[in-house]
């Protein structure tokens, strides 16, 4: 059961820990500044954080003592473009935000970073400096991709297959699933299955078109996979070879977030609103839906949450499942946080009103 929180929120990150059978607020860095993602590193205890400062730009920081002290690092940056027929230096794409972030092959220092606009960055020296993926970033199929939650096309979703890290996974907003099988260096579609009903019928079933909000994989069984969809929940338990609709009976399908339990591919954690210009809990009623049987049946939580009328929304990153399963944290729109110390049977509310949450990480 893990002990530690950390929270991205458009006004710093925020630290909690849990102290004598509670949580206490710990600590804070970057008060006042937007940080869209952590990642921590269990390799060499790094802990990584983005911000959007946006006239001040994109930065990343590392810190080598959980979040005391940190060092600016290198941004990813996209290659200069080549100089013009006049001479001047011809204006290229730029980073607008760090997405996403993951643990790469190699060891401790080995990073993967997914951009908007959609850029995928290595690094080898933990965040001193960056390579772009170029076979990704000039595939003929990416001129197909397009902005979903912002205006340009952005990869929110990483996952690393635990048994062979040479094995990546992305998806994009808007632009489908892509998988890699040789360390990045080629890349294939991989969202046969996946739907997207705001497209005319006969595109529906596009693979590149779709809108996958996000995707997670499960650490003890690889082949299994969850997405959150712009138009529903899709599950794959084929390593991706395709993907299931599924149709919650008593709640909606639409939301940002998804979970997966660590060691049982059936149970998956959502947090569901209406959909398409709306895009707030129907009725008023914040809830968490759960499968325990790989989506033939939903449960609908509310047990800690505000019992209120309550229109807080989760985003893509603003929920957490940890190594064991039985831990999870979400952070809401409106600056609610809340922990569950069983499986997302119950809830309590952190002991703090946050700025609106763009991440939560257990660390």
């Amino acid at each position: 059961m893990s002990d530690r929180i950390v929270a991205a929120t458009r006004k710093g990150l925020f630290f909690f820990e849990r102290a004598n059978g509670g949580w206490t607020l710990a600590g804070d860095a970057f008060l006042g500044s937007p940080m869209t993602y952590v990642l921590a590193d269990p390799r060499d205890g790094m802990l990584y954080a983005a911000a959007n400062l946006g006239h001040f730009g994109p930065k990343l920081h590392r810190s080598a003592d959980g979040g005391k002290s940190w060092d600016e690092i290198a941004m990813p940056a996209f290659p200069k473009a080549d100089a013009g027929e006049d001479g001047d230096e011809a204006k290229g794409p730029s980073v607008v935000q760090v997405w996403s972030m993951a643990l790469g092959a190699g060891g401790a220092g080995n990073l993967w970073a997914g951009t908007i606009p959609g850029g995928l960055f290595r690094s080898t020296d933990g965040g001193a400096s960056w390579a772009l993926n170029e076979p990704l970033w000039t595939m003929p199929e990416r001129e197909r991709w397009m902005g979903g939650g912002y205006d340009q096309p952005g990869i929110h979703s990483l996952c690393v297959d635990p048994r062979n890290d040479r094995h990546v996974s992305l998806a994009v907003s808007t632009g489908g699933v892509w998988r890699s099988e040789d360390d990045g260096k080629s890349w294939r579609v991989a969202s046969k299955g996946l739907r997207a009903a705001f497209l005319p019928p006969d595109m529906q079933y596009d693979e590149i078109m779709q809108d996958p909000h996000l995707m997670v994989q499960c650490a003890s069984a690889p082949d299994s996979y969850w997405i959150q969809h712009h138009n529903g929940i899709f599950r794959s338990t084929d390593n991706l070879g395709s993907w299931q609709e599924i149709e919650p009976q008593n709640c909606p399908a639409f939301g940002f977030a998804v979970a997966v339990h660590p060691t049982d591919p059936e149970t998956a954690w959502f947090v569901p609103a209406v959909k398409d210009e709306y895009r707030y809990p129907r009725d008023g009623k914040f809830v968490v839906s759960r499968t325990r049987d790989g989506g033939v049946s939903f449960e609908v939580i509310d047990k800690g949450l505000p019992q209120v009328p309550s229109y807080d929304l989760v985003y893509r990153h603003g929920l957490d499942v940890d190594s064991t399963g039985s831990s999870l944290v979400m952070g809401s729109t409106t600056g609610g946080a809340w922990v569950s110390g069983d499986g997302g049977d119950s809830w309590e509310e952190l002991p703090a009103r946050l700025p609106p949450v763009y991440a939560v990480r257990f660390v």
